[in-house]
C-alpha cells in the first residue's frame, strides 16, 4: 500500500512541474481569491471590485512573505569535500623577480600563496 502512495505522490509532483502545472496552481489561487472576495462582499456588503483587489493584494503579500520566510529557513548548502577544487580568480606577483601567477582553482577559497624565488608571492587583487 505504501508503494502505491509514493507512486501517486511522485506523479503529483511531476504534474506540477511544467507550464501546465503552474497555470493550474495559478487558476487555483485565482479561484480562492474570487471565492474569498465573494464571501466578504456578501457578508459585509462592500464593493465587489474593491474587495477582490484587496483580497488579491493580501494574497500577494502573504505569498511573498511566505517565500522569504521559507528562504531564511532553508539551510545553506554544505561545503564541498576536502580536496575538491573550487573556482578562484587570484593573481599573485613575486616581490623579488616580478613573475605573476594567475590561480583559477584551489582546494579552499582563501588558498596559501604560491612560493617563487624561495619566498611567498604577494596577492595583487582578486579578479572580478
Amino acid at each position: 500500500m505504501s508503494e502505491m502512495r509514493t507512486a501517486i505522490d511522485d506523479e503529483d509532483e511531476t504534474a506540477g512541474a511544467g507550464r501546465g502545472g503552474r497555470l493550474l496552481r495559478l487558476g487555483g489561487w485565482l479561484l480562492v481569491v474570487v471565492g474569498l472576495a465573494a464571501g466578504i462582499t456578501l457578508a459585509f456588503d462592500t464593493s465587489a471590485i474593491t474587495t477582490f483587489f484587496a483580497v488579491l493584494l493580501g494574497v500577494v503579500i502573504l505569498r511573498s512573505g511566505w517565500f522569504f520566510l521559507q528562504s531564511f529557513a532553508t539551510p545553506p548548502p554544505e561545503p564541498p569535500e576536502p580536496g575538491t577544487l573550487r573556482k578562484v580568480k587570484l593573481v599573485y606577483r613575486c616581490a623579488i623577480c616580478g613573475a605573476e601567477v594567475r590561480m583559477t582553482a584551489a582546494p579552499s577559497e582563501e588558498p596559501e600563496p604560491p612560493r617563487h624565488c624561495m619566498e611567498d608571492m604577494d596577492l595583487l587583487a582578486p579578479i572580478d
